[in-house]
Formats: structure tokens, sequence, C-alpha cells
């Protein structure tokens, strides 16, 4: 049943470190076409207030993810024997123009969901996001779930006066089109210092569940994943991960470090809670290589993004034999 599955580079014939830069070493398709699973770069960080760098994240997860096996040594999922993935290149941007990037990204999104495949992302900032699920919201006719792993809430208004779209505005941008059922949103990892003490009011109003991270703490992992799943239900889910979620003493290559975040580890088990949730698409943003040290963030990145395409790809599996 696997022989037509694309497979990744054998490290025993072509050593790691060598050959094309792919994500998990996977052949690069030239559309999504007969796809389960589509990997994409989307190297675009024109809503960066800060630190930019995150345009080069997709290339260095790239490079990190010649790092990851093929099977996963818990769930012992091997995704490549499961599911028919490849990687299909990055998304066309606009360095220059935000809004002619944003539809760029929603339009090369949305050949991808006609072709049938599910979308695993590398970002770019958190920006990239909010035309990615303006896709999926299209595609699919209906408002999504969201699963939101994050230092940061993302839901506020503008910025510079009346500009309505950075990396810290897409979940609202998101909820006022009606492509986000906030009702069915959950942020978890919510932290640091905030402009305004009520600054996650207009969000917590719409009813989206904010975990902050002093309540990840106490709680931990298992009964924070249980919530999760419950709010998005059965429904339509996206997972987007912010690897500033992660501590900036294990992730510091990002463009907004918070101190106090999860553990990789503790990223990682939450991730690997996600079994249950229908998920339509995922990404990995903010990775910014210019600030990381020794690969380390981006490696976080591709181990992320690897868990995440196991359990997509199980999920998939799954319902291909229920």
């Amino acid at each position: 049943m696997t022989k037509n599955y694309h497979q990744p580079v054998d490290a025993a014939e072509v050593p790691r470190f060598a050959g094309q830069a792919t994500f998990m070493r996977l052949p690069a398709a030239v559309s999504a076409e007969d796809l389960d699973i589509a990997l994409v770069g989307i190297p675009w960080d024109g809503g960066t207030t800060n630190r930019a760098g995150a345009r080069h994240g997709p290339r260095e997860v790239r490079s990190m993810t010649s790092l990851m096996r093929r099977a996963h040594h818990v769930s012992g999922v091997v995704p490549f024997a499961v599911a028919n993935i490849a990687d299909v290149g990055d998304l066309s941007v606009n360095p220059i123009n935000l809004l002619d990037g944003l539809g760029r990204i929603e339009k090369g999104m949305a050949k991808i969901l006609a072709a049938g495949a599910l979308p695993l992302s590398v970002g770019g900032d958190h920006l990239t996001t909010l035309p990615v699920l303006r896709a999926l919201r299209k595609s699919k006719g209906q408002a999504l779930g969201m699963i939101h792993f994050d230092a940061h809430s993302d839901t506020n208004d503008t910025y510079f006066g009346d500009n309505p779209y950075t990396h810290g505005t897409p979940f609202r941008r998101a909820i006022e089109e009606g492509v986000l059922d906030p009702k069915r949103v959950v942020q978890i990892g919510i932290r640091g210092s905030v402009y305004d003490p009520g600054e996650h009011e207009w969000a917590r109003a719409q009813g989206i569940r904010i975990i902050y991270m002093e309540e990840f703490v106490r709680r931990g992992a298992v009964n924070v994943m249980e919530e999760a799943r419950n709010i998005v239900g059965g429904s339509l889910t996206y997972v987007t991960f912010d690897i500033d979620s992660i501590d900036p003493s294990m992730a510091p290559g990002t463009g907004t470090p918070e101190i106090g975040g999860f553990t990789t580890r503790e990223a990682q088990e939450m991730v690997r809670l996600l079994p249950g949730v229908n998920i339509v698409g995922a990404d990995v943003v903010e990775v910014a290589p210019p600030f990381d040290i020794g690969n380390m963030t981006a490696l976080a990145g591709a181990t992320i993004m690897f868990e995440l395409l196991c359990v997509i790809a199980d999920m998939i599996a799954k319902r291909r034999i229920g």
C-alpha cells in the first residue's frame, strides 16, 4: 500500500548533511496533487513589529528536519508509511507590500487545498496564519476552531495608528471576518508584560479561552490538553504553534521572546495529546534564524513540525480504515 508514497532520502545512502534541503528529506513536488499532506514554507515576516527575521525560518527549519528519522519513538507512527507527503516548496510572497503578501499567501494556500492536501506550513511571522485561515474558511465553508500555542494572544486591534495587520493582530481579524469561531478557540502559554491591563478583555469577551502560562504550570499538560480537546470538540480545527511559546533558553531565535515559557519536552507532550482533534491544517511560526544560537530554535521548530506530522498522518490513516 505504501509503495507509491513519497519516502525520505535514506541517510544510509546520502548523509543527512548532503543533498537537496527539503522538509523531512522528502521529494520536492511541483504541486500538491495526489498528496495527503503538503509541507510548505511561507518565508514572509511583513507583519513583524520588532525583530524581523522569520522570513528565513522555512529555509533553516528545512535544514534541521534532516535530523528527523522515519518513526516516532513513542507512538510508533511512521508518517511516510501511512500518508503521501512531500515538500511543495514556498508560497509566493511580497516582502515590500503587506496586503499583496497576504493575498499571495491566501492564493497559494487555496491551490494546495483545491488539490485535496492538508497543509502543514512553516512561517514566517504569525500574520502568515491569517491568509491560511482565510483560504481554509473558503475551502471548508465554515468557521474553524483553533488550538493556539503562544506567548501572545495576537488579538490586538491596530498598530501605529490604524494599521490592522501585524503579527499581533491575526486572530482578531480572523474572528471579525468569521474565519474563526472564538468559542472554539483556546490559547495556551500566554504570558509576559502587556501594554494595558485590559489587553486581553476583547478576546475573552468573544469567548476565547486563554490559558496563561501560570495556569498551565499548576495544571500540567494532560489536564490542559483535555480541556483544549473539549473546547474544539469534533469541529474543523487549525493548530498553530508559535515557537516563542517555548522558553527562550531553548528557543532564542524568535522575534518576540518571553521568559518563563514551555520546555521543549512540555511542547512535545502537548502536541502528542492532540489525537482526537479534527485537524484541517497546522503551522509552526516565528522561527527567526538571525537570532538563533547553534540552530537550536530551528531544531525545535523542525521537531514540533515532525510531532504534528505524526499526529496528522495517523489521523488520516485511521480515517482510511475507519
